[in-house]
């Protein structure tokens, strides 16, 4: 098969366009031909190395962790799904013409939009799935603010939230105002020309989906007695326990049963998915450059078949 790996750390250089051998498939696996994968920001923080300590490479390592796609063979124990059947995937290895994975990680696709956009739900959306509804309190949340409203993860956020029944707070750039707002924002901050600080106050819940200062400064946002997570890299526990804050690094926690439910509210409508832009899979340099820049609107999709 023809995939995108690496042979080492490094820049989008190391992205390599080759053939590999196609995945082996276990007795509880599925092998998938993929249609699309979805680039995320881990993808080329893995490439740098900067995730070497909790999620070494072994390489030629193949990079992406979004899949959508069509069953092409299972494994001998499989009997939720069978050869031809539309799926969407967390799998390790997306950008390939085929991937293994275990169902666990495995739903059925939506139908009403296409595979290609498709492969934009898993980490993204599972990733605010799991901030919102299996960490954070809602019981004791009215407003959420989300630092980072335009990007990926903020996208699908904002639109859960709201389905959550959450007053909305949304940070992005004068650009992406209509965009954010369109997806439900009750409130938007240009952080570019606003203070943060000084438009949200007293706020319930923070997902911050930037990091670094962002997240520092989150804490000014978030009342005592309140809840801040973020996606990038764990908050200060000494400031967090200082301020009375419920302060937390989260990572996803996606299913297949929990894709599912997801593609359920995009069929019914619910739910919508950004797509900045669409490259080749031969492209992933491209894709990476644009990823890396922190600017981009929704995901980045790869054309793989």
């Amino acid at each position: 098969m023809k995939a995108i790996r690496i042979h080492d750390y490094g820049d989008a250089d190391q992205l390599r366009y080759e053939d590999a051998p196609v995945p082996e498939v276990a007795p509880d696996e599925v092998l998938i031909k993929i249609h699309a994968a979805g680039v995320n920001p881990a993808d080329w923080k893995s490439r740098q190395g900067l995730m070497r300590q909790v999620r070494p490479l072994k390489f030629p390592a193949i990079l992406g962790g979004d899949a959508a796609g069509t069953v092409e063979r299972v494994g001998a124990v499989v009997s939720r799904f069978k050869s031809g059947d539309a799926v969407v995937a967390r799998v390790n290895g997306a950008y390939a013409e085929f991937a293994a994975i275990k169902t666990d990680f495995v739903g059925r696709a939506p139908r009403s939009i296409p595979l290609s956009q498709v492969a934009g739900i898993p980490i993204a959306a599972g990733t605010a799935w799991t901030v919102l509804f299996e960490t954070a309190d809602l019981t004791k949340a009215k407003t959420i603010l989300i630092q980072g409203g335009a990007g990926g993860v903020g996208t699908f956020a904002i639109q859960l939230a709201r389905l959550a029944g959450l007053r909305v707070i949304a940070t992005t750039s004068a650009r992406n105002r209509e965009l954010v707002e369109s997806l439900g924002a009750d409130q938007v901050i240009d952080y570019t020309k606003e203070d943060v600080a000084q438009k949200a106050r007293d706020i319930d819940l923070v997902l911050d989906t930037v990091g670094g200062e962002v997240l520092k400064s989150s804490f000014a946002s978030v009342r005592r007695g309140g809840q801040l997570f973020s996606i990038v890299a764990p908050p200060d526990e000494a400031l967090a326990k200082d301020l009375g804050v419920d302060a937390r690094f989260v990572r996803s926690n996606i299913t297949g049963i929990k894709l599912e439910e997801i593609g359920g509210l995009i069929d019914a409508g619910k739910v919508k998915i950004v797509i900045e832009r669409e490259f080749p899979l031969a492209d992933a340099k491209a894709a990476h450059k644009l990823v890396e820049t922190g600017r981009a609107r929704g995901k980045i999709i790869l054309r793989v078949a």
